[in-house]
């Protein structure tokens, strides 16, 4: 495969089958996400319910493209992800790999609804952390991306108390709204033995398809951009630019990101802004010659990569500072070209063969398909002292794909375990306040929530100290 020497060709494929690995684990992790519902309401039968929440989240994966996975990818510089010396780059990807499948498997081995994006991003950031403790490292702490991870933490730490918050908020609006007769039938507790009306197994497998189609679109994406980190770290003259597009398509961007540039009043502007604009300006200069020249080779890949990420990086921070003397619109005009991720001159950068969008696609869906028993008697039945209404279920499950379906809008990964534990969390509540919660399952939740992070960055940066010895 492209030439490559056969012991890294054997690595390269062995950290391929253990993403597919993590992804698999990950599809049965949180099939109870989107199944639980249907399941303990009798409007799918289990196999019919987890069949068709894989199905979905296959066509999730496919149709989501590759921003959240890009946000996962940019929380490690790119002079981490380009590492001369292959052997390097394998102990950072072994590593989170290591790392974010054992503590994946655990917790589904005991059926505690962890995060499957905690452990993955904590991983990651453990990766960059013990690049930090390196002897030879140059880096210090900017051996990880700390604006990118903390606006992933603010998404991961308010989607749950978004989830609970609407999941009130909506059972409160049905039992204002709802009449009298249709309130009794779907906030009884439903017989066990029978399937529900059809109008209430037509809204549930509805609000099931929603999860599981986002579900795909959200956490398929972070399969694919821990595919794109394997693939950038051990091939980067081959996956670090999309070669794909027509390179000389950029200048007309180059030109208009330096025409901005140019109209930033630099009289009362200090030394790190300076930096910033000369930094623009240096690489904007090397991507005309590249593609002046129309070679875009395997040779020049990495350089292409890192000043496209150089121009993007440095560009955000001038417009996100208020001290920089820019109108508005031109702001808006370098957002729009220069930083947004798969958009302008980031889909240069931001990219996945389909090839990988497909392995990604297929290991989620089989995965879906199996192991879901553990954490569906969790979710359907431990979270709560009552089982789950129609109501609850309907709510908890449309409240978890809004927040996840905006979430993959905004290009973020977010817990969609967490995103629907909250909303049956927040209906339970709703129904018969705080006291309707099992304190064991919920203390179990909030530890694994409160833990995957740190656990997953002390285990992936002890791995990969040990890994950079042993390679």
């Amino acid at each position: 495969m492209f030439g490559l020497e056969t012991d890294i060709f054997l690595l390269l494929s062995f950290c391929l089958l253990a993403a597919c690995a993590f992804e698999f684990i990950n599809g049965f992790h949180d099939t109870a996400n989107a199944v639980a519902t249907v399941i303990y309401t009798n409007s799918l039968k289990p196999t019919q319910a987890v069949v068709w929440s894989g199905l979905i989240n296959f066509v999730g994966v496919v149709t989501g493209g590759v921003g959240v996975g890009m946000s996962i990818v940019n929380l490690l510089p790119v002079e981490l992800l380009i590492d001369q010396n292959v052997y390097h780059s394998i102990a950072m990807v072994l590593a989170l790999l290591f790392s974010a499948i054992i503590w994946n498997f655990g917790t589904w081995y005991f059926g505690i609804p962890a995060s499957s994006s905690h452990t993955l991003i904590g991983a990651i950031l453990g990766v960059g952390l013990g690049y930090a403790l390196l002897p030879d490292n140059k880096m210090g702490m900017a051996a990880v991306n700390w604006d990118k991870a903390k606006e992933i933490f603010s998404a991961l730490l308010l989607s749950p108390m978004v989830g609970f918050a609407l999941a009130v908020f909506l059972m409160f609006a049905l039992r204002r709204l709802l009449s009298k007769s249709i309130r009794k039938q779907v906030f009884d507790e439903p017989n066990k033995d029978e399937a529900p009306p059809f109008w209430i197994r037509a809204i549930l497998i509805t609000t099931c398809t929603l999860v599981s189609f986002f579900h795909g679109r959200n956490d398929g994406q972070k399969g694919i951009g821990l595919v794109m980190l394997i693939l950038i770290g051990i091939l980067p003259t081959y996956f670090a630019i999309n070669k794909t597009i027509d390179f000389k398509t950029l200048q007309p961007e180059l030109a208009t990101i330096s025409k901005q540039i140019a109209l930033i009043d630099t009289t009362h502007a200090n030394i790190a802004e300076k930096e910033k604009i000369a930094k623009i300006n240096k690489s904007i200069a090397f991507l005309n010659n590249v593609a002046d020249s129309g070679k875009v080779e395997k040779a020049n890949a990495l350089d292409i990569r890192k000043a496209l990420l150089t121009i993007s990086s440095n560009t955000k921070k001038l417009v996100e500072d208020e001290d920089v003397v820019l109108s508005d619109t031109n702001k808006s005009i370098l957002k729009d070209i220069a930083t947004k991720e798969e958009k302008g001159i980031r889909r240069f950068t931001d990219h996945a063969p389909m090839w990988v969008i497909l392995m990604i696609s297929l290991s989620l869906g089989l995965g879906t398909m199996i192991g879901w028993k553990r954490i569906v008697v969790t979710v359907g039945e431990k979270i709560g002292k009552s089982h789950l209404t129609y109501a609850q279920g309907a709510s908890a499950e449309l409240v978890a794909a809004t927040t996840i379906g905006l979430a993959s809008w905004f290009k973020l990964p977010v817990s969609t375990t967490h995103a629907l534990s909250s909303g049956i969390a927040g209906t339970m509540v709703a129904s018969k306040g705080i006291k309707n919660l099992q304190a064991g399952t919920i203390k179990n939740i909030l530890l694994a929530w409160v833990l995957t992070l740190p656990v997953a960055i002390i285990l992936s940066a002890s791995l990969f100290v040990f890994f950079r010895w042993l390679l």
